[in-house]
Order: C-alpha cells, then structure tokens, then sequence
C-alpha cells in the first residue's frame, strides 16, 4: 500500500491519450528479422511495416553522441570490423557495413525517414553511465518534426530523467527486467528507478510476467509492452498481462 501511494505521488500516471498509440499493434523486436534479414535493418524495419507493425530499434552513441540504430556496444557481432562503436566518431560510423550486405549502419534519422510514420517506433536508448545527455540530445533532434508516433526507452533511469526535464512532449518508457532482482533490494531499485524515469510506460521482461509490480503499475494507467516473446506459450502469457508484445519470429 505504501508504495503504491508513493508511486503515484512520485511516478504519476500518464493522461491516457498520451499513451494510446501505444496499444493497437505488435512491435516487431529490433525489426521482422530472422531468414537472412539482419535485425536493425532497413529490410528488417521493412518487413514489419508490410505486416502493419510496430518497430522496436536501439540507438547507440557515437563519439561525439550521435544516434546510430545498433544493438551492441562492439561492433564484431554485427559488422566485419571490431571494437567498441561509442569510440568511433559518427563520420567513421557511417563507412561501416552492415553483415549479409544489408547496407550501413543506419543514423536514427535516417531510420525515422524510412518509416515515415506509417507504423509506431519504439526507440530503446542504450546507456551504461551517467553522461546520457549527448545521446538523449541526439535522439530528440532526430525526432524533432517527426510526424509519427514515436516513444523512447531505456534501462538506465536518467534517460527517462533527461527526456522528462527537456522533452517532455516525447512518451518515454521505462524497461525493466527482474532478473537477479527478486529480493526486497530488486523491490526498492524497481520503485527507485520508477520515480526517477516517471515513465509513461513499461517495457517488462516476458520472463517476469505475471509480476506484481508491472501489475499494479499498469492497473494505475501505465501500459505495459513485454519483450522478448518469442513462442506461443509466452504469447499467450502477453495476451493477459501485457498489452502489446514485443516480438521476434513466434515458434509454436
């Protein structure tokens, strides 16, 4: 009970207008990847608009804190070069090929260009630190004049911070796992993080639902996106908990 009234006290519910685009369609987890198509891409980001769906993508710093729609933090998993991306300057980034010749490494406003509001984007700020300014700064130019319906993310609390001190007008989201998180110090770091971010959303781990925590936030107005829900069984389990997936390719 107490937490519950300090939640609404210090993480107030968002006006549900504000939030409802976010409810309506599926989101597509970093694009429709998979069958040779390279998450984060253009022909990923593609493949989900065809289907009419949302997009999840993640945004990494460049350098000089430039948004770049990249999942990693090294640049070997996904490209044929190696090393950390946030040490390259945005220019060095752009040369970069993408793996299975799906282009180059996207800028976040090039990406926003080709969805050109046809479907809903959810943008997952990737921070580690505290110095998250350069990147949120980034990421709110990029959306500046964008005619879609867009809402940023992130693990790191301070992002929600940032974008609620100086972009207010943009739907942020809070993202949240409970893994090695279940005691009574994961209770208070979830609550903490909560009224830091005075998130607009949840994005929950799929693998801590039903949760009492993402339950009562939701019952107070906070719509809840679960990632990443990849068979039936954990479709099944966002159908009742959850508003929207986020998925990758269903395996029945």
């Amino acid at each position: 009970m107490i937490g519950s009234l300090l939640d609404k006290a210090f993480a107030p519910a968002p006006a549900p207008d504000r939030v409802a685009f976010l409810k309506g369609q599926p989101y597509a987890h970093r694009g429709l990847h998979g069958n040779d198509v390279l998450e984060n891409s253009p022909s990923a980001f593609e493949a989900a608009i065809k289907l009419g769906h949302g997009i999840e993508c993640d945004v990494q710093a460049a350098e000089d804190g430039r948004a770049f729609v990249f999942h990693d933090y090294e640049l070997d998993r996904l490209t044929d070069q190696s090393g950390a991306i946030g040490k390259l300057r945005a220019e060095d980034i752009d040369q970069i090929q993408l793996n299975g010749g799906h282009g180059k490494i996207p800028r976040l406003r090039e990406t926003l260009a080709q969805v050109a509001a046809r479907v809903p984007v959810l943008i997952e700020i990737k921070s580690r630190n505290l110095q998250v300014g350069p990147l949120c700064l980034s990421v709110r130019r990029a959306l500046e004049g964008y005619g879609g319906k867009a809402a940023i993310m992130s693990f790191n609390p301070l992002v929600g911070a940032w974008f609620r001190k100086n972009a207010n007008h943009i739907v942020r989201g809070l993202v949240v796992t409970e893994e090695n998180g279940k005691n009574w110090r994961g209770r208070i770091a979830r609550h903490r993080n909560l009224w830091t971010a005075q998130p607009d959303f949840l994005a929950y781990d799929i693998r801590d639902l039903p949760s009492r925590f993402a339950t009562s936030q939701r019952a107070r107005g906070l719509p809840i996106v679960t990632w990443t829900v990849r068979s039936a069984e954990q479709e099944a389990v966002a159908s009742i908990h959850a508003d929207e997936p986020v998925y990758e390719m269903i395996q029945n």
